[in-house]
Order: structure tokens, then sequence, then C-alpha cells
């Protein structure tokens, strides 16, 4: 099923969502990023947002701006950041100062070769850490990114890409459910 099938499978109360899922997916409604950056940070939030035909969409739609090394990139930042965020949620939340001093113990060597450019695997990062609510995380990559020089419009389009694609995958899966 393509992206163009699943948006039309949007019931009516997310008509929003259908146009600025059209919007948040080209340059012009993602200022600051590239055709392929955009696909890779939307195929991380898809894996993010845990609904498999919005996945296998972006996966195919990124096939065509994105390859296959790069996309890589994407499910591996989606991986590593599912772990991550739990972790570093949960050190951001407890009220315990310990745990901010403890090693992690947490390997995350794909890190050092995730498949694309350093400056789109944290962009994918940052998507998967606002689908996933951990500030810490969302931090860490901003400043990551500022750092490589980024300003904040190409930031902000990463996070409004995320908010669009995972609001679409409730969407979706709550038609699904009901029927």
């Amino acid at each position: 099923m393509s992206l163009a099938d699943l948006k039309s499978q949007l019931p009516d109360y997310a008509k929003d969502l259908r146009l600025n899922l059209d919007s948040v997916l080209s340059e012009g409604g993602a200022p600051g990023l590239t055709q392929k950056q955009i696909m890779v940070i939307a195929l991380a939030a898809a894996i993010a947002s845990r609904y498999k035909p919005l996945t296998k969409a972006v996966a195919e739609e990124g096939a065509q701006h994105a390859s296959a090394e790069e996309l890589n990139g994407a499910r591996v930042a989606a991986s590593i950041m599912g772990m991550n965020t739990i972790y570093y949620r949960f050190v951001h939340l407890v009220s315990e100062p310990e745990y901010g001093t403890l090693r992690a113990g947490l390997r995350m060597n794909a890190m050092m070769n995730p498949g694309g450019t350093k400056i789109d695997f944290e962009l994918a990062s940052l998507a998967v850490a606002a689908v996933n609510g951990c500030g810490m995380c969302v931090d860490s990559h901003e400043k990551t990114l500022r750092k490589h020089g980024l300003s904040a419009q190409p930031i902000q389009s990463a996070i409004r890409i995320a908010a669009v694609i995972h609001a679409v995958a409730v969407a979706l899966e709550q038609a699904d459910v009901a029927g």
C-alpha cells in the first residue's frame, strides 16, 4: 500500500493530517531539509510510531529519494533510540540523582557507522526522541545538530515531520480498530 493509499484511508476527522502529510513530506513544507533527509526522518518516525503499513509505505517512498544505506541509517536511529529514549527518560524523570552518575552500559556501536551522514542520523534520532518523548535525548540531539551548523529551521522541520507521521500512524491504527 502506498502513502497515497494510506492518506486516502485517513478518517474525515483527520483531514488536517492529510494536508499536513503532503506539506511536511515536501521540501517546500520542510524548510532546510533535502527530500532525502525528509524521507530518512519520516522513516525513523514511522518506525518509532509502530504502525507497520505506514512504515512500509514510507520506506517504499523513501527508496525513490535515498539509498538503501541511507534508509538503513533511519532504521539504526530508530532501533538505538528505542532503547536510549527509555533509559534516558528514566534517568531524567527519576528523582534520585545517583542514576545520572551511573554508566549506562548500553551498546551503541551502530552509531559509529549507521549509514548516511552524521547529520541525517542525528535528524532521524531527534525525530525518534520526540516521538518517544525523551526530553534529555531531544536536547542532546538538538545540541549536536546545532554544533554541526544546522539552524533552528531544519530542526523544527524534522520535529514537524515526526509529529505528523506519528499522528497519521495513530489515526490510521484507530481507523483500523473502528473498522
